[in-house]
């Protein structure tokens, strides 16, 4: 409330002037908002992840094995907000909220005696100084590409973004802070090039051998086998992430097998709706060419009928037409809705997915009979994949209105109305 009260103040102020005091009006948020609930992060373990893809299944992997090791965890990232047994649901639409709110709840999560908080974090959040006066004892980085690079001004910006976050680790009150990067990106250098008292790279190879099925991945761990409920390559990465973190922090395999087998999935990734039809209904936040390549790429030996958007209005423009590219290339069919269009003609965004592609798509700009005419296309062995929203809790439109959304909710309605 107090962040978002100050944010206001922006608006009686001349631009020229704002954007010369930008970094220190968001310093002093930032340490004002750490002063006053009295620096939690220094009586709470904190694990920070980053990246374009995967934080948050990552932070909930890394949680479910704390969890499997005894410990009490609290949680934030685009999904929750999660302190030992009590969790909500983020509706910020902001995956990583303001300063005065991360800092009270950490302060609530030391007071709920947590173990550890592990915290998505993100480029907007950093370029806000969201990330200062957090005190981290470990640093996870899962993967870098292209990205709110409007907001940004350029990739090399974005990724400057995200370095800072991982710089921070060496500036954390903690002892023995510990960077864990995927040295399979073609980014992984440059973070793993960041100071820190413990560097742990992360590679594929150290699962093999693997395999990813439409049901779950068998990997080995050590020597050992283990099956997930998760499936795609991209899983596979955010379970090695997890898994390294959690073995930077001295719990055995043993504990961390249990834990990646117990875990079924979280909601808005690769979420199955299972209404008892005879065909799959996948809901997916993919966002991005690459993620929504990936979740096609599971699927790709079914029939399949795809219902996206694009991007938000205002946002990433270049992603639309690659985005129409992969939808023609790997779905069966494909229907292109409404996602959030903001203050933007949600038509021409639309438009402009449907310029990469080179068959004709079907448009149903309501979002809910874009997704009811795709389950009546789906026939017995299909999967029909609804992108964009994932967990995001309404659709954004024209001057800040907001429209309670859930893709998940919708799809089952659909699927009980045509069992009616």
């Amino acid at each position: 409330m107090i962040d978002s009260f100050l944010g206001k103040t922006r608006s009686f102020i001349p631009r020229p002037i704002f954007n010369l005091l930008n970094p220190l009006y968001h310093w002093t948020l930032s340490a004002s908002a750490a002063w006053f609930y009295r620096f939690p992060s220094r009586h709470i373990k904190i694990i920070s992840v980053t990246g374009t893809k995967g934080k948050s299944s990552t932070v909930e992997l890394i949680s479910a094995i704390l969890e499997e090791a005894g410990y009490k965890t609290a949680v934030t990232n685009t999904i929750r907000f999660k302190i030992g047994n009590l969790s909500s649901d983020n509706l910020y639409k902001m995956s990583m909220p303001g300063r005065f709110f991360m800092q009270k709840f950490l302060r609530n999560a030391v007071k709920a005696g947590c173990d550890y908080a592990v915290l998505e974090m993100t480029s907007q959040g950093a370029i806000t100084y969201r990330h200062l006066f957090i005190d981290f004892d470990a640093f996870v980085f899962t993967n870098l590409s292209p990205e709110h690079i409007e907001a940004h001004g350029s990739y090399e910006n974005y990724r400057a973004a995200k370095l800072s976050i991982a710089k921070r680790l060496i500036l954390s009150h903690k002892k023995n802070r510990i960077l864990i990067a995927n040295a399979d990106d073609k980014e992984g250098e440059k973070f793993l090039a960041c100071d820190a008292d413990e560097k742990v790279p992360f590679n594929i190879s150290s699962f093999e051998p693997y395999i990813i099925k439409k049901e779950g991945i068998d990997f080995t761990l050590n020597g050992k086998e283990v099956t997930s409920h998760l499936s795609g390559l991209f899983n596979l990465y955010n379970i090695l992430a997890a898994i390294t973190t959690a073995q930077s922090q001295k719990i055995s395999d043993d504990v961390i097998i249990r834990a990646i087998e117990k875990f079924t999935g979280i909601a808005g990734r690769l979420e199955n709706i299972d209404a008892g039809q005879d065909f799959k209904v996948i809901v997916d936040y993919a966002h991005t060419p690459d993620s929504l390549e990936k979740v096609y790429q599971v699927f790709q030996s079914s029939r399949s009928v795809c219902i996206l958007g694009g991007t938000g209005g205002g946002r990433d423009t270049w992603k639309r037409k690659e985005m129409g590219r992969l939808a023609d290339e790997y779905c069966d069919e494909v229907i292109l809705t409404d996602e959030d269009p903001y203050d933007e003609d949600p038509k021409g965004i639309v438009e402009d997915v449907a310029e990469g592609m080179t068959h004709t798509p079907t448009i149903i700009m309501d979002r809910r009979l874009a997704i009811r005419e795709g389950i009546k296309k789906a026939q017995t062995g299909d999967v029909v994949i609804i992108t964009g929203k994932g967990t995001d809790p309404y659709i954004m439109g024209p001057n800040g209105t907001k429209k309670p959304w859930s893709d998940s909710r919708v799809a089952r309605e659909e699927l009980e109305r045509i069992k009616k």
